[in-house]
């Protein structure tokens, strides 16, 4: 199969299509118009918000099998017409989900605190306290608009607050432990804060705008990473002046082109926009809440896994009895509990010789193929959750090949994998308890980036 990638994405993206037998080009620099001339030579296409794929393109692309957008929404593509032509669309919301939980709930907590206001006063020579007094979550209800992949992300990070979660999607039984389902009217009686987890759509599209607003019993502080589309900015602007909306935090503005690149290209910005520049009571962010290192790998990977299951149906099941995997190859690290790990680590170097840098120290090793290989040794303080559930205070991790074929196998025999695995920029990682309750790490490495 033979893949045209338009937009540059993650190594593991190429790699992994590459592993699968695909031939991978790529073409980030020319027009619409000439690739249009030579998408009839490609089974796939990867993208991520270049230009839009409307019917004339699809029309030119007779050999598409699949678009793959390395990101969540698909509002890029004709997808009515897609679907007419045969073509497979896959996204990847499940790659950055945890990056726009994680940016939701950094930008509502430096707003209810006033960190930006405050920090940029010191910087002036400002030393203003009650200016800078914040407001706390704890108590407070939080209401979502639309439940899918990155709303249950955000719900799932406020389960360490003391508040009460409620979310209004139009799909039905979408709630679960961490967020009550609920109407939009029970939303707008009771939110203090309201955050938007929508698709573009046509439902979404400009949906809070004043009237939807006015409904809303109570004033109300308003996150939006989802689509700028969604919020008229003007009546955004009217309801922060009249006291209805009492803060925002906005990852995204209407004003945005599609391709999600500068803002500022656009001439002659909006008065609307110049009232948020200026507001104390607004945080802004250039549409990054998934936009992290770690979902960059993880998006590139989750359209590989995606790809590989519809084209080249490889679904990992567990090893036949007759068969082998290799599993663990080694030590991949050891970490304990100390006091201080900071006075630790300079123990280790003054007396030892270690060579400590923030986490530890890394010793480098040749594997059985002569591979560089590496051992990662790290005090951890006493009070860190990181080896939980285990009681114990040290834990193991241990290097293995096959990560995925592994978990497979191991759940297949009645072993729980704690958690979910995650992927970094140094390998995949799962976690398990052994037969005496330890939690161990197991670690499929790239050591090349450490």
């Amino acid at each position: 199969m033979r893949v045209l990638h338009i937009d540059s994405n993650h190594p593991v993206l190429k790699s992994g299509l590459a592993d699968l037998g695909c031939t991978n080009d790529e073409d980030f620099v020319s027009s619409k118009t000439d690739i249009e001339a030579k998408i009839h030579l490609y089974e796939g296409i990867v993208i991520r918000s270049r230009f839009k794929i409307d019917k004339l393109f699809l029309d030119k692309a007779n050999n598409l099998k699949f678009i793959a957008r390395v990101g969540a929404g698909l509002e890029s593509i004709d997808t009515e017409y897609a679907a007419e032509k045969g073509v497979q669309l896959i996204s990847a919301p499940e790659g950055n989900r945890n990056a726009v939980g994680e940016h939701a709930l950094g930008m509502l907590l430096s707003l209810f605190n006033k960190i930006k206001q405050a920090d940029t006063q010191i910087r002036n020579g400002k030393w203003l306290r009650e200016e800078n007094r914040g407001v706390e979550l704890d108590g407070k209800v939080v209401g979502l608009i639309g439940y899918g992949n990155m709303g249950k992300s955000f719900a799932k990070k406020l389960r360490g607050f003391d508040v009460e979660v409620l979310c209004y999607d139009i799909k039905e039984n979408v709630g679960d432990e961490n967020c009550r389902q609920t109407t939009l009217t029970e939303i707008q009686e009771r939110a203090d804060v309201l955050s938007l987890h929508t698709p573009y759509n046509d439902l979404s599209d400009k949906m809070i705008n004043w009237d939807m607003i006015s409904l809303f019993k109570k004033p109300f502080y308003l996150i939006n990473t989802a689509r700028g589309s969604a919020v008229v900015t003007d009546h955004l602007v009217q309801a922060m002046q009249m006291g209805k909306i009492l803060g925002a935090c906005l990852d995204v503005l209407e004003y945005e082109k599609g391709s999600f690149e500068n803002l500022f290209e656009n001439d002659n910005l909006p008065p609307a926009f110049e009232y948020l520049i200026h507001s104390d009571q607004v945080l802004l962010s250039p549409h990054v809440a998934g936009w992290t290192i770690e979902s960059k790998i993880k998006l590139a990977q989750t359209c590989v896994d995606k790809i590989a299951a519809h084209f080249f149906d490889i679904h990992v099941q567990p090893l036949k009895k007759s068969e082998t995997l290799e599993k663990v190859t080694g030590i991949g690290g050891l970490f304990f509990k100390v006091k201080n790990p900071e006075q630790t680590r300079a123990w280790y170097q003054k007396h030892l010789g270690f060579d400590i840098d923030t986490f530890g120290s890394t010793f480098w090793w040749k594997d059985k193929q002569q591979n560089d290989a590496s051992t990662q040794w790290s005090p951890f303080p006493e009070n860190s959750n990181y080896f939980n559930p285990s009681k114990k205070d040290y834990m193991f991790n241990y290097r293995v090949k096959n990560l995925t074929q592994l978990l497979v196998d191991l759940k297949s025999e009645g072993i729980e994998v704690i958690d979910k695995p995650e992927v970094f920029s140094y390998g995949k990682f799962a976690w398990i308890l052994d037969l005496d309750g330890n939690k161990i790490e197991l670690w499929e490495p790239i050591d090349s980036n450490l």
